[in-house]
């Protein structure tokens, strides 16, 4: 369904860090994104780039990383300073989310809770390499609940 041109639509979702590239480069290769025209990375960049921009491969925005230097790095579930949002991500199948598990850990991810044999709602906790959490929840069947 189209947006109504009376209310404001999500352009990206917005991650604070204190090393774009680096997370970047994690939900690149995690979701298999690309960046955007000018954010790629070049050899000769020699400061962390304030801002960077993920796209899918029709060029529409998804995810953005800002630099934070002094941004402390999120506690899930409880701590100081809380989760300020967290990404939920989806997969077709138990096969599919233990394999999306194993390259998230590979590419840094933590794994935080494991409910991958929970009936109504398989899904597995990492926190990203900034701190910031998210989940890999198998699809649910049926209409969107």
């Amino acid at each position: 369904m189209p947006a109504s041109p009376d209310v404001p639509r999500l352009l990206q979702t917005v991650l604070d860090t204190p090393a774009p590239r680096a997370l970047a480069e994690f939900y690149r290769r995690l979701l298999g994104l690309r960046y955007r025209d000018g954010d790629a990375p070049d050899p000769t960049e020699v400061a962390e780039p304030d801002w960077l921009v993920l796209t899918d491969d029709d060029g529409t925005r998804r995810l953005a990383f800002q630099l934070a230097p002094d941004m402390p790095e999120p506690r899930w579930p409880t701590g100081t300073p809380p989760q300020m949002l967290h990404l939920d991500l989806t997969v077709e199948s138990a096969a599919a989310l233990e394999r999306q598990r194993a390259r998230a850990r590979d590419l840094g991810a933590e794994e935080l809770l494991d409910r991958s044999d929970d009936e109504d709602e398989p899904l597995v906790v990492f926190r990203d390499p900034a701190g910031h959490p998210f989940c890999i929840f198998v699809a649910p069947t049926g209409p969107a609940r």
